[in-house]
């Protein structure tokens, strides 16, 4: 599976409803280090089906990268029950973003 594009439209019915822990990407296109995660994070949304991944444009999606107070990108937060749980902010290997899911 592919991770799932956040908008403000369907922010509340993919990741705060989830019933599986939700891994947000927020990213920006012309980010450097963004585009060194972004196979990361693709790899994660289909080798780990018990994890929702999504990715969320900064530059398209303003008011989410406000509402989680997203002040440089890329910057990775994981949802548990509706309620992020963990931030990371920067580029990180895959092992540490899998870390990031670990109770």
């Amino acid at each position: 599976m592919s991770a799932i594009h956040l908008t403000s439209k369907n922010f509340e019915s993919e990741a705060v409803r989830a019933d599986t822990p939700v891994l947000i990407d927020f990213f920006a296109a012309w980010c450097g280090p963004c585009k060194m995660l972004s196979p990361i994070i693709e790899k994660i949304a289909a080798e780990h089906p018990e994890i929702k991944v999504c990715k969320v444009d900064i530059d398209e999606e303003p008011s989410l990268a406000e509402r989680f107070g997203v002040m440089s990108v890329p910057t990775l937060a994981v949802m548990k029950n509706g309620e992020v749980v963990r931030t990371s902010a920067g580029f990180r290997p895959e092992a540490a973003v899998l870390a990031l899911l670990q109770d």
